[in-house]
Order: structure tokens, then C-alpha cells, then sequence
């Protein structure tokens, strides 16, 4: 069984940084892809990056590219969310999850990091 665990979540002013990390504990673990979503109050949960795994390609959603970037360690079985400039908008609980093979869902989840960001 696969467990992940996201930290890094705080409190920041408009235009600060945080790093989000997503550690992964468990069997062997070697995904397809790692993502970052995150859910607003009131909201549904977004999606805001991809990685995958083995080439370390990334996509991201408009509202976050070119402010946020998502990398990964594989020897440390971590991913991380590097967040730039930071807005109102982006405070919300921010989720990493793991997608085990191609064309599947993502089937772990970590328990949420909640990140505020101050106006």
C-alpha cells in the first residue's frame, strides 16, 4: 500500500512563495504520474500540475503557469509544488496524488496541505 504525505502548507502575503513536498512511503513505488489538486472553500477540487514519473515532462492549469512549478526526486520517492507569486485565489487545501499507470485514476491521495495567502 502506497501512503503519501504532503507538508510544506502556510500562511503567505500576495506575491510570496511556498514549497510544497509529497513523500511517498510504502512498496516499492514507482507511479506513472504524480499531480498536484487543490480545493478551494465551497469549491470542487481542481487540478494545478502533473508530472510524470519517469520522463519528468509536466503540464499545468492556466491559472498557475508560469508562477508554479511541480519537480520530483525519485530517489527520495518525493514530488514537490513550488509556488511563485502567490494570489488570493490560490488559497485553498492543495492535495498531491499519485496516478498508477497510464489511463488509470489516481488512486492515492495525500491528506492536504492547506495553503492561505493573505491580500
Amino acid at each position: 500500500q502506497v501512503q503519501l504525505g504532503d507538508s510544506g502548507g502556510g500562511l503567505v502575503q500576495t506575491g510570496g512563495s511556498l514549497r510544497l513536498s509529497c513523500a511517498a512511503s510504502g512498496r516499492t513505488f514507482s507511479p506513472y504520474a504524480m499531480a498536484w489538486f487543490r480545493q478551494a472553500p465551497g469549491k470542487e477540487r481542481e487540478f494545478v500540475a502533473k508530472i510524470w514519473w519517469s520522463g519528468g515532462g509536466t503540464y499545468y492549469a492556466d491559472s498557475v503557469q508560469g508562477r508554479f512549478t511541480i519537480s520530483r526526486d525519485n530517489a527520495k520517492n518525493t514530488v514537490y509544488l513550488l509556488m511563485n507569486s502567490l494570489k488570493p485565489e490560490d488559497t485553498a487545501v492543495y492535495y498531491c496524488a499519485a496516478q498508477p499507470a497510464a489511463g488509470e485514476t489516481y488512486d492515492y491521495w495525500g491528506q492536504g496541505t492547506q495553503v492561505n495567502v493573505s491580500s
